[in-house]
């Protein structure tokens, strides 16, 4: 039986007021031990009308707490009831239909999402783009670290991510539904420089996922292709006098757990939901590799045919150097991964990603967020420490359009709404970015005898624009920051220079005049002749990358580290 508290006595806004216990949402439950057990349907009750609503999770299913989600949206087919929530997700949630998020896609119910990405969530993209809803992408570093900022209390999170971009309260706020007026962000100037301050976000109820729950309600994750920032997650609602809700696929006696495994301590849960068919993701049941539970033979890893997103996987890879510490976005990036398996160098570098994985392989398309043969897991907040304070040797990032100052928008195009994700943290702060994409989109026909490009038929849409929708990562902003910056196609690679961009290579076969500045809405700067790109990359067989990582010499990180070889 559960006894609810009526909506109009509830405390509604206030980071900073101390609202009472989370008893205050319910009376009594069957228990078992310390920790409330009980059903999806149980939890979702808990969703009042006015909440926000706090979930965990990443992407395909890693770690989303479905069930519960489910548990809303059919309550509210049925009942009418909750209305007008607002959803905060720091990662997008969603098999790109109707999973994750698309289980809250109902009008009435959602009144506002805030998110880092809503590619997973078309349903929900749809509402935003029909302005049923209020509608805001926030970079996703940015979400996972203000997770943190509510949990201790501190007014929010000031970082200088996502100025100049869409972001920026210059630039649109991160709005992408009109219906949404609210300032979310806000700029200010810190010390004589500028800022961005994400404001807190106070939270009624918390839907997370694990692995195991023990009888006090610790719980693990053993089976999780992701950690996220579960913890944080956590703290932030115990502050709010919120609720924390777990959703597991199996209970355990108290005190059997394994206490250095525990992500969420028990004093930090108030009630789990037991769930023995949840999936480690959408689309696998389970993995040991992404658990991390084994490592499995490189020739297991799946091998990519030749096509246009191979070669520019190939051709990105090519800019690896040994010890490179990388990020690979989602989208066409995640391509070298498969390369640096096939050419035998997953070892000479560390490929990581933004939920916290670490060197291995991350995985790829619907599986993205998740990796194999990873060196280590760390929670998503502290991926985005070491991102944001300039850790990355490189970034390989997507782009869905490019304009002549070099501007890139994965954001917001066309009839779609897909948000940065953890886009303008990587790019803004990586040394060195290279941004990867086909050069047109829409309908093109390529082949590559003998090496050489053959063009059969070009794509109608054009990726290199007049002016980008949306601004994900900022040229100019680039280049006061000193980064260097490719744009890697497969039949052209163009570079951030001094006015704007540059052609610097094109394809064997590829005409410069029709097969490139033709199909761009911009003439790009060509101050010397642009060099053929390798003739490796357009071949079937290994290009032969271990032999060049062999011939490069990887940086010493200090200074101190030369002295020490030059001691003996």
């Amino acid at each position: 039986m559960i006894v609810l508290r009526p909506a109009r006595d509830r405390p509604r806004t206030g980071q900073s007021r101390r609202a009472p216990h989370p008893a205050w949402r319910f009376a009594t439950f069957m228990r078992e031990g310390y920790v409330r057990r009980i059903t999806a349907e149980q939890a979702a009750a808990l969703v009042h009308s006015g909440d926000t609503l706090l979930v965990g999770g990443s992407g395909g299913g890693h770690a989303v707490p479905d069930e519960l989600l489910a548990a809303v949206g059919r309550r509210f087919v049925d009942t009418g009831l909750p209305r007008e929530i607002t959803v905060v997700h720091p990662v997008g949630l969603g098999d790109d239909k109707t999973l994750g998020l698309g289980h809250l896609a109902h009008e009435g119910l959602l009144k506002r999402d805030v998110g880092g990405t809503l590619v997973n969530s078309p349903r929900v993209g749809a509402l935003a783009l029909a302005d049923k809803i209020e509608s805001y992408t926030l970079p996703q570093g940015a979400l996972s670290l203000l997770m943190r900022e509510m949990a201790a209390g501190r007014p929010g999170l000031l970082t200088t991510t996502g100025l100049r971009t869409f972001v920026d309260p210059r630039h649109g706020g991160a709005r992408q539904s009109k219906r949404a007026t609210e300032d979310l962000v806000e700029l200010v100037t810190f010390r004589g420089s500028e800022y961005l301050f994400y404001k807190p976000f106070h939270v009624d109820v918390c839907f997370l996922r694990g692995t195991t729950a023990d009888e006090d309600g610790n719980v693990t994750m053993e089976e999780e292709a992701v950690f996220g920032e579960v913890l944080s997650q956590a703290q932030a609602t115990r502050r709010c006098g919120g609720v924390v809700v777990v959703q597991v696929k199996r209970m355990a006696v108290r005190n059997t757990l394994p206490p250095k495994q525990v992500k969420i301590p028990g004093m930090l849960v108030d009630c789990v939901v037991v769930a023995p068919g949840q999936r480690q993701t959408y689309a696998t049941a389970y993995s040991p590799a992404y658990a991390g539970e084994l490592r499995i033979p490189l020739a297991d890893m799946p091998v990519l045919p030749l096509d246009a997103r191979k070669i520019i996987a190939r051709r990105a890879a090519l800019e690896l150097f040994p010890g490179a510490i990388c990020n690979l976005g989602s989208g066409i990036s995640t391509g070298i991964a498969s390369v640096a398996a096939e050419e035998g160098v997953l070892d000479r570098v560390c490929l990581t990603n933004e939920q916290g994985l670490i060197g291995g392989a991350p995985a790829a398309g619907t599986e993205a967020g998740a990796s194999r043969n990873y060196a280590a897991m760390i929670d998503q907040p502290y991926q985005f420490d070491f991102y944001d304070g300039g850790g990355l040797d490189l970034a390989f990032l997507s782009f869905a359009e490019i304009d002549a100052e070099g501007n890139v928008n994965v954001s917001r195009f066309g009839d779609r709404i897909i948000g940065p994700g953890g886009f303008i943290n990587i790019a803004q702060n990586a040394k060195r970015v290279v941004f990867s994409g086909t050069f047109t989109a829409g309908g093109t026909t390529m082949s590559w005898p003998h090496g050489t490009t053959r063009i059969a038929s070009d794509g109608a849409h054009r990726k290199f624009v007049a002016a980008v929708e949306q601004i994900s990562y900022s040229g100019t902003f680039g280049r006061e920051r000193g980064q260097d910056v490719l744009y890697v196609t497969e039949r052209a690679v163009l570079r951030l220079g001094r006015d704007g961009l540059e052609l610097v290579e094109v394809a064997p076969g590829v005409d410069i005049e029709r097969d490139v500045l033709a199909r761009m809405a911009f003439r790009p700067h060509v101050p010397t002749p642009p060099r053929l790109m390798d003739a490796r990359l357009f071949l079937p067989q290994p290009i032969g990358l271990a032999a060049d990582l062999a011939r490069r010499g990887a940086p010493l990180r200090s200074p101190r580290l030369a002295a020490l070889d030059a001691a003996g």
